[in-house]
């Protein structure tokens, strides 16, 4: 007999994990997940690729059978996933993996959320596919990292791994919960491979597409699992064939052993870092370095120069076209700018330190903020690059006017294993996400709810209430 497929051994993980259950601990993990998905997902719903897709949903309409945030009424479980996995990731507040540099959650919780409650599924087995999912998502990511090159190869072509991995990852975690068998889920993970895209380019020249990319994927996820129900296969080399999903989007640079490394056994989802700042991950610890110069006494109107230094991959992404990055057009860019986000964090933001009202439109239009990001000149580092991708460093070079020179290097991002979040900042972060949504109370009260989905035979807890608090105006 030939041995089992990358895909397969994935599946039969998968199955197994889902009927045996991931463990208390890596459940608990889960459930931080999903509330920091739930969290952003709030926070984004007035914004206008939230309204454009409520709206697409509401026109297709459909049999109601999960909660669509936002909405009064259940639309179909993919309609539910496509709207999900818009907010989740239209912030870019979402977690991320490294070295994948991948965001798992925004595409697996709500494909896992949508099935869940669809097929009336119990909440600790919601908290095990997400598991499984994101388990999933993040070694295909992984697999694509190239350690010669010091990155992820997708991101290197423009792809956006998030939402090609995040759409087979979504799938076995929507095959689980559906109750598919090994075969079952291998194929919906090989369905979805030929669904999940994504291009960056939006990152650079502007466009609002990427904010839909984990919507897509979700969407793909519970639609793949559902063909898969219906009798559609994938090819059972998809992952490595020749016109597999890791040759096709990232050639022959890629190391298959990672996806099945330890799987069952070595989890990579407690290493999945949570975001302190509403903004490309790149951004954040040249946000601390603005903060502790801050706190050191700088005066903003004292520097003449700042000099912000990063891996060099990621200037790409925070530092050009300089022009762009120094007065971006809108405050969604303003989140992807390594010069504005430093600007923001020495002027002093809400939240932990930078919140979302220093990325509004009329924010990233402060004479004020854009004075300041014109002072900042990125370039690469070379401790910086030695550090890049397990994290996401910078060093922050302040010029004064007295002429003095002050410091402040940032090697360890907030948020990961090593430097984590505490739950008192986790439950601040939701409860800042829900303002103006929810009261303190019931934010308070949600949250209690998802970190007690272990125990709940029924999801209605959770999805009662934010079908009636927070659906918006038709």
């Amino acid at each position: 007999m030939s041995a089992p497929t990358v895909v397969q051994t994935l599946a039969a993980f998968a199955e197994s994990a889902g009927r045996s259950g991931i463990g208390a601990e890596l459940r608990e993990d889960a459930a931080r997940r999903v509330l920091d998905v739930l969290g952003n997902s709030v926070a984004a719903l007035d914004l206008v690729p939230a309204q454009a897709v409520r709206g697409l949903i509401a026109d297709w309409g459909g049999h109601p059978r999960a909660t669509a945030l936002g909405m009064r009424d259940r639309v179909p479980a993919a309609h539910a996933a496509l709207l999900g996995g818009t907010v989740a990731h239209a912030l870019d507040f979402d977690d991320t993996h490294l070295p994948s540099v991948l965001h798992p959650s925004a595409s697996v919780v709500p494909a896992a959320l949508a099935v869940a409650e669809a097929g009336g599924a119990s909440g600790g087995a919601l908290l095990d596919a997400v598991g499984i999912g994101v388990e999933i998502t993040v070694r295909l990511g992984a697999a694509g990292y190239d350690g010669a090159l010091r990155n992820s190869v997708f991101f290197e072509r423009g792809l956006h791994a998030t939402a090609i991995c995040g759409a087979v990852g979504g799938a076995a975690a929507a095959g689980v919960l559906t109750g598919l068998d090994a075969a079952g889920i291998a194929h919906a993970m090989g369905i979805a491979a030929s669904m999940g895209s994504g291009l960056l380019e939006a990152n650079r020249t502007g466009g609002t597409v990427k904010r839909v990319h984990c919507g897509w994927a979700a969407h793909a996820a519970v639609t793949a699992a559902e063909l898969a129900r219906a009798g559609l296969t994938g090819p059972p080399t998809v992952i490595e064939g020749r016109f597999g999903l890791l040759h096709a989007f990232c050639g022959d640079r890629y190391d298959l052993a990672v996806i099945t490394a330890g799987l069952g056994s070595e989890w990579e989802l407690p290493r999945v870092f949570f975001k302190p700042y509403p903004c490309n991950h790149f951004t954040h610890a040249g946000i601390d370095a603005a903060i502790r110069l801050r706190a050191r006494g700088v005066d903003p109107g004292d520097i003449v120069e700042l000099e912000l230094g990063a891996p060099t991959p990621v200037l790409r992404t925070i530092g050009e076209p300089p022009a762009a990055k120094a007065e971006p057009e809108s405050g969604y860019h303003a989140a992807f700018s390594g010069p504005y986000t430093v600007a923001a964090g020495l002027l002093g933001g809400g939240g932990l330190g930078v919140f979302h009202e220093d990325f509004t439109d009329a924010a990233a239009r402060d004479p004020r903020r854009l004075a300041l990001a014109a002072k900042v000149r990125c370039v690469p580092d070379a401790v910086c690059d030695s550090i890049f991708p397990h994290q996401f460093p910078a060093v922050l070079t302040a010029r004064l006017r007295t002429g003095d020179t002050l410091t402040e290097r940032v090697d360890t991002n907030r948020g990961g294993p090593e430097n984590p979040l505490s739950a008192t900042e986790l439950a601040t972060k939701f409860r800042l996400n829900t303002e103006g949504r929810l009261t303190g109370e019931r934010a308070d009260a949600l949250a209690e709810t998802v970190y007690a989905l272990a125990r709940l035979d029924d999801l209605a807890d959770l999805t009662a209430p934010l079908r009636r608090e927070l659906a918006r105006p038709s």
